[in-house]
């Protein structure tokens, strides 16, 4: 049963991620020969919010397949502070649902004049971004009506994904994107209520994630403060042991979204040490003594955290309403946020 736009849009993930696949590949094909023929010697991401978070998976992705580092400008620089970027060899890649915040414009032209092509994901084709941008790669997933982004985070996360597979002629990769639309079918079907049954009443937590997996950690500690205003905090399973662990004891709650990669053992020892601590651990891994979230079943190590997201995200919905607050419209919040 649907009970909200945002429930809808959660369930047309596989759908659109079809869509994205199949209207963009002569897009991402070209874009593939383009970027072999250029041999960029970085990616910059511009990018804020869920787009953002789509970025830092591109990032690992990136850096794992082609060895190509990839960093985060703050559009700020161009926006405010107007500074003269030196960006030779680069690609700059901008990510906006809707394609219209200015300061993602503006140092999407500021790329530009420092010697950078550049490529936009979006969802309006039409817009102030897209004009910009050298290439664009539309979302292709649908208009979304609720202000938490789901759909339009998988859709762009499933772009860079496919445009880096292509460059790469990762045909590995190419094949897991190619069945993922029946596996985030599957993952959509992952019954999360025990999470959300420690959760409704719990004013914090922690996300914790590791390589691609700690960019979706962000994704899903936004998702809780923003539609189930819930205080949590991402950290890469490594990092969390830097400090912010002395908080994990007394039941604290820790979401840890444990993939069969080669960061699994380790994450596993984090999980488990801090349950030790007294931290209240879920995981989405077999860890003996601790409660295990259903998930899809492995597809590839670098999709595998966004089936997890997509899980997540049933979940969420289901905990906003639980908790009695409207999915669709998170306080002080709007769809479109145009910053400079």
């Amino acid at each position: 049963m649907t009970h909200s736009h945002l429930a809808k849009e959660i369930a047309e993930i596989p759908q659109g991620i079809h869509a994205c696949l199949t209207n963009n590949a002569a897009r991402i094909s070209a874009l593939g020969t383009k970027l072999r023929s250029q041999d960029p010697q970085v990616i910059i991401t511009v990018a804020r919010g869920s787009s953002d978070h789509a970025a830092a998976y591109f990032k690992y992705a990136c850096e794992i397949i082609a060895g190509v580092p990839v960093a985060s400008i703050g559009p700020s620089v161009a926006s405010v502070y107007a500074a003269q970027l030196r960006l030779p060899r680069s690609v700059v890649l901008a990510i906006s649902q809707s394609g219209q915040s200015p300061d993602i414009v503006a140092m999407t032209r500021a790329a530009h004049a420092a010697g950078a092509s550049s490529i936009a994901l979006t969802n309006n084709p039409d817009g102030a971004l897209a004009t910009e941008a050298t290439h664009t790669v539309p979302l292709c997933c649908g208009p979304e009506r609720s202000v938490a982004a789901t759909k339009s985070f998988v859709t762009s996360v499933v772009g860079g994904l496919a445009i880096l597979a292509d460059w790469r002629g990762d045909r590995i990769l190419k094949d897991a994107l190619g069945a993922l639309p029946d596996a985030s079918s599957e993952a959509l079907l992952c019954d999360w209520s025990e999470l959300s049954d420690r959760l409704v009443r719990a004013p914090a937590l922690f996300v914790l994630g590791r390589g691609a997996g700690y960019a979706i950690a962000c994704e899903t500690a936004l998702k809780f403060k923003e539609t189930a205003a819930i205080h949590a905090e991402a950290y890469s399973a490594a990092e969390v042991l830097h400090g912010p662990a002395a908080l994990a004891e007394r039941a604290f709650p820790v979401l840890g979204l444990i993939c069969e990669d080669a960061a699994q053992e380790s994450f596993r020892s984090t999980a488990l040490r801090l349950q030790g601590q007294g931290a209240d651990v879920f995981v989405t891994d077999r860890v003996e003594g601790l409660t295990r979230l259903p998930v899809a079943p492995p597809l590839h190590p670098l999709i595998d955290p966004l089936l997890r997201v997509i899980s997540f995200y049933g979940f969420i919905e289901a905990l906003s309403r639980r908790r009695g607050l409207s999915p669709d419209t998170p306080r002080h919040l709007r769809k479109v946020t145009e910053t400079v």
